[in-house]
């Protein structure tokens, strides 16, 4: 099931809603051009799946960000043993974490802002984990329980001002630097999947989760040990390879297998 939150187009942005999307997804991540989002009664998160008889053809929504975290982005570093060596460090021992404020997030077609403070701001496409009920001290063998579905992300990260900080928040957290979307994805086996990021066309990362460090279970597992996890939080799980800067007027584009496209414009902060 793919989970939307959208608005449509008649409303001019005022009024949001969320839906289930029907139709087939290709394997580049685009739906079919006769797709259907069937309404919901509310957030499913706090409601369940209550279908609605209204429909809307998805030309005629702009999609938003699936989830607004009303908690926190949890973010996974160095998590694919590949990119762990291109950023000049070795695998660590345990999850390393950060957080992401929610302000950071944003939804497919928006745009990421290039702040004034940075003159390096990368990609780094992910597989994102939506939490769907409190949590804490969650066992690995029970990980499954307490998932949402899934979702791709882009872990936008500053990273001359990451290497001046020597910690992760002002280059991770800066408005728009977590694009989300397309949709929540709640049927998928995420064990070995293909994340890639595309750069105006042309691939620059291609990746697959089963090289991830710490899989999934033992993500949500490390991190619900050191904090309570709400409804509707994001676990980014880590990023592959290939990693790199990006430039106003560039249009970055993730496919996650199994999920479908987070495509964002570039452009400066005005």
């Amino acid at each position: 099931m793919r989970i939307c939150r959208f608005t449509p187009l008649a409303s001019r942005g005022e009024e949001i809603q969320y839906g289930v999307l029907t139709g087939e997804v290709d394997q580049f991540g685009q739906p079919a051009e006769d797709s259907v989002i069937v309404a919901l009664a509310g957030d499913p998160l706090y409601v369940g799946i209550k279908l609605l008889e209204q429909e809307h053809r998805l030309a005629d929504v702009k999609l938003l960000a699936p989830v607004l975290p009303r908690s926190k982005v949890i973010g996974i570093g160095k998590n694919y043993a590949a990119h762990a060596k291109e950023m000049g460090g070795g695998v660590p021992s345990e999850p390393l974490m950060f957080l992401k404020p929610n302000t950071s997030v944003i939804g497919p077609g928006d745009t990421i802002q290039l702040p004034s403070q940075s003159a390096e701001v990368d990609y780094e496409g992910e597989l994102a984990v939506v939490i769907g009920r409190i949590c804490r001290d969650v066992p690995v063998e029970r990980a499954s329980e307490v998932i949402h579905g899934y979702t791709v992300a882009n872990d936008v990260t500053a990273r001359d001002l990451q290497r001046k900080d020597g910690q992760f928040t002002r280059a991770k957290g800066f408005d728009t630097f977590c694009p989300l979307g397309p949709w929540i994805e709640t049927e998928l086996d995420p064990s070995s999947i293909s994340v890639q990021t595309y750069r105006n066309g042309d691939l620059v990362q291609d990746g697959n989760t089963s090289d991830m460090v710490f899989d999934i279970p033992a993500l949500i597992a490390h991190v619900s040990s050191v904090m309570t996890l709400l409804p509707g939080d994001v676990i980014l799980t880590g990023t592959p390879e290939g990693v790199g800067p990006m430039q106003a007027g560039d249009e970055i584009e993730i496919v996650v297998a199994g999920i479908g496209s987070l495509t964002n414009k570039v452009a400066k902060n005005s």
